[in-house]
């Protein structure tokens, strides 16, 4: 058997198994989102779930003693439950994408400034009353302004006369980000209501509390043209890791490619964002883990890291309204808890804490 053979032969034998593991996921996804709409203070049978979700894509009868539990399922649980999947799935993309524009294991879709801007701009708009012709699509109008405003300014702030080189980018974001939770301390001293720390709260922690059917198509269209371009792009994000003279050499405008990948996951994260509140970890671990789970291949993690990540958003939204219901943990204290420790381990794996290897 010739190199090339060998070498195609183990190409397929990868492929298999990323579609093998892709396909269980989705079962998994599928099984996930079915329990979770069921799962809450009034448990609900998959059966019954599935019969109630059937009658309302089809436009099924319901009978009258069932309105209630109906009702809880389509109207409350469902869009609910598919906006944690879209997020959970959009934060681990951006996350992958962000890792390999900064060439920095370290770093995750809020790194660069971008949920601190939208958190000011949700927390002004409810503050003062802005955008009160957008009625209950103000505050996430602007957040997602907020986000794209914040953006903005790490591009313009970060760019020098070689171009916006990956350290200065990051740099730059984590300063934008105290900066932007300087405006959010100074806007909650002068609120003139307790009502913005519980903005702050939500926009800093996270929650789907507030989903409805009105909030997800926009979301979901968003994280999915996403999906389709980091795609399209995972050849030129396999050859950004290795730096940007190797990429030039190799073809790929460093450059252009950063530039239009940085404000495509600006968009898809003010989107995210301005639905669920800021929520971290996510975008930082769910590509560690998927890299030991099929290799280092952006083709290979941008299939299976959306699907964990929408796993592991609808658990841990499963997890915040039910442990301590009726109230709900905030989301970003839980991705917190479980991302941390993943966290440490993963890096101590890799040498980078405690002297490891």
């Amino acid at each position: 058997m010739t190199i090339n053979s060998r070498w195609l032969a183990g190409r397929r034998r990868v492929g298999g198994s990323v579609r093998a593991l892709a396909i269980a996921l989705s079962v998994v996804l599928l099984a996930s989102v079915l329990v979770a709409i069921g799962l809450g203070p009034a448990v609900i049978a998959p059966v019954e779930t599935v019969r109630y979700l059937w009658a309302a894509v089809s436009g099924g009868e319901i009978g009258p003693d069932e309105v209630t539990r109906y009702q809880i399922v389509w109207q409350i649980r469902t869009p609910r439950v598919l906006l944690a999947a879209v997020v959970g799935a959009g934060l681990a993309a951006v996350g992958v994408v962000v890792q390999a524009l900064v060439r920095n294991a370290l770093a995750d879709p809020f790194i660069l400034g971008v949920s601190s801007g939208a958190s000011v701009g949700a927390v002004a708009v409810g503050v003062s009353g802005g955008l009160a012709g957008l009625g209950i699509y103000a505050v996430s109008a602007g957040a997602f302004a907020g986000a794209l405003g914040a953006s903005a300014l790490v591009y313009v702030a970060s760019r020098s006369a070689a171009g916006i080189m990956p350290l200065r980018l990051v740099l730059t974001g984590v300063a934008m980000a105290f900066g932007f939770q300087a405006v959010l301390s100074v806007i909650i001293y002068f609120a003139p209501d307790s009502e913005a720390t519980s903005a702050v709260l939500f926009w800093t922690m996270g929650g789907f509390g507030a989903a409805t059917w009105g909030a997800l198509p926009v979301v979901a269209v968003v994280v999915l043209v996403a999906l389709a371009v980091v795609r399209r792009y995972s050849r030129a994000l396999d050859v950004l890791s290795l730096g940007d003279e190797t990429a030039g050499s190799l073809g790929v405008d460093a450059a252009v490619v950063r530039r239009g990948l940085f404000v495509l996951t600006a968009v898809a994260t003010g989107a995210m964002v301005a639905v669920s509140g800021a929520i971290g970890f996510v975008g930082l671990v769910v590509p560690h883990v998927v890299r030991i789970l099929v290799g280092a291949g952006h083709a290979r993690v941008l299939v299976v890291a959306p699907l964990v990540g929408a796993v592991l958003m609808v658990w841990v939204d499963l997890v915040s309204r039910t442990v301590v219901a009726p109230r709900e943990l905030p989301l970003g204290a839980i991705t917190a808890l479980v991302g941390v420790p993943v966290f440490v381990v993963l890096m101590r794996r890799r040498g980078y804490l405690f002297g490891g290897r």
